[in-house]
């Protein structure tokens, strides 16, 4: 049996990497330490690793050249690089993608890094799509964070403490703006984009983590980092406030520059993410695509679609692909005769387009079929966000035209995972037919 792990951590000794190693092991993180700069090399090479982890103890420095290393060793898969440790004289690194001062908790870790490894995982798709359009006549961009300030919410009672962390990272460059209450905080939050939000929960967390619950609900907000300023927990643990959906906990205690550097490494680790899913959402909406839905046609499908099933084992991730079909029920049949049904279409395109990853791309193989292909994912994961998808559509009602009820639209799904290029289109078939059968990729050797 190959030995496979997720993330790769490089330290000397244990006094980080031991407990962060059992606890991330705990949450489905498999965890490989490597105690020099060959040793990682040699692990990156060998082993299935998603991300990497690096002791910053001996400094910046020496932890920069060996995260180039091992960035150029993992080429072309996107290898995110988590450094851990600094403080209020840490600098922003332009080599890591993130620092994350010590002590660090497993549950903070994996929080980061899901949301670094799925920004890998996008800035490979756009690549990708570079590709497949530079074939079709198109020259994209490269993904560029926005050049602006960071921009940071600060939601609290003006206290001297809050007060001060305010003006502190102003004076690091960002724009602060102040929020009072929970109210208005999220009138800001759905007006303005921000890069990270600041709570100040005082002697009691209930207001703050109000606010991070309701932003963990909101598709829109559920990226934006959280950091919680407050004086004490309370009957709270950190890690419970991780796992609630917290980015990082400071408190008085903490030397403000040193909060602030936080606040602001989560900031731009998420202009950075948010770049990339900008330029992704620009890819989706050339002229050459369909029509009436503004998803992929078949033939563009296909072409990045085979570009995918290439990349997919060089890049040692799995690849699945969905196709949804139509249900031929009375309701669809009799919108068909009418020419309602066509006219659901845009509508259709556009809850696709929206209920999908932002790396997913969308396509519309026929009149009354689509398809999704999910890079980084397994088919059993790809079938359940499939039939979430068909779920959320299912519920929603279609224009039935003058004098004629609404109807609702419903989904036979078929589900496989594309193994290479050879197989492009008997993947594409296969899933179709599961599809017209109402089978499952079990159904099938």
């Amino acid at each position: 049996m190959v030995l496979q792990a997720r993330l790769l951590i490089v330290a000397r000794n244990d006094d980080m990497a031991g407990p962060l190693s059992e606890g991330l092991d705990a949450l489905g993180w498999r965890t490989v330490t490597a105690r020099g700069p060959y040793a990682a090399e040699a692990a990156l090479s060998d082993l299935g690793v998603q991300a990497v982890v690096i002791d910053l103890a001996d400094g910046l420095g020496e932890a920069e050249d060996l995260a180039r290393r091992l960035r150029a060793l993992a080429e072309p898969r996107r290898v995110p690089i988590l450094g851990i440790g600094g403080g209020r004289d840490a600098t922003p690194s332009a080599v890591l993608d993130l620092r994350l001062a010590d002590p660090v908790y497993p549950a903070q870790v994996a929080m980061r890094l899901d949301s670094l490894v799925r920004t890998a995982v996008a800035e490979e798709e756009y690549r990708l799509r570079q590709e497949t359009f530079a074939g079709m006549g198109v020259e994209l961009d490269d993904p560029e964070a926005s050049p602006e300030p960071l921009r940071l919410l600060a939601v609290g009672e003006p206290t001297p403490q809050f007060l001060g962390l305010s003006n502190c990272l102003e004076s690091s460059g960002a724009q602060v703006v102040g929020a009072f209450t929970s109210y208005t905080a999220f009138d800001f939050l759905h007006e303005a984009d921000f890069d990270a939000v600041v709570l100040w929960g005082g002697d009691a967390a209930d207001s703050a983590m109000a606010i991070a619950g309701g932003m963990r609900r909101n598709s829109r907000l559920y990226h934006i980092p959280t950091l919680l300023y407050m004086k004490t927990l309370g009957g709270m643990t950190a890690a419970e406030a991780y796992s609630r959906g917290i980015s990082d906990v400071a408190s008085p205690e903490t030397p403000e520059p040193e909060t602030a550097w936080r606040a602001l490494e989560l900031a731009r680790s998420y202009r950075r993410q948010a770049g990339i899913r900008a330029a992704l959402e620009t890819a989706r909406s050339l002229k050459f695509m369909d029509a009436e839905t503004g998803l992929f046609t078949r033939e563009l499908f296909s072409h990045h679609l085979a570009r995918l099933a290439d990349a997919a084992p060089v890049r040692n991730r799995p690849l699945a692909l969905c196709v949804l079909r139509v249900r031929d029920t009375e309701e669809v049949a009799e919108a068909r005769r009418t020419g309602w049904l066509e006219k659901a279409f845009p509508q259709l395109g556009s809850m696709v387009s929206r209920l999908i990853r932002v790396e997913d791309t969308a396509a519309r193989l026929g009149p009354e079929h689509f398809a999704i292909a999910l890079p980084a994912t397994p088919v059993e994961a790809a079938r359940a966000a499939a039939d979430r998808i068909a779920a959320v559509i299912s519920r929603t009602a279609f224009d039935g035209g003058e004098g004629r009820p609404p109807f609702v639209l419903e989904f036979d799904i078929g589900t496989v995972e594309v193994g290479d290029t050879a197989q492009v289109e008997q993947a594409l078939d296969q899933a179709a037919a599961m599809a017209r059968t109402g089978g499952d990729s079990r159904d099938w050797d």
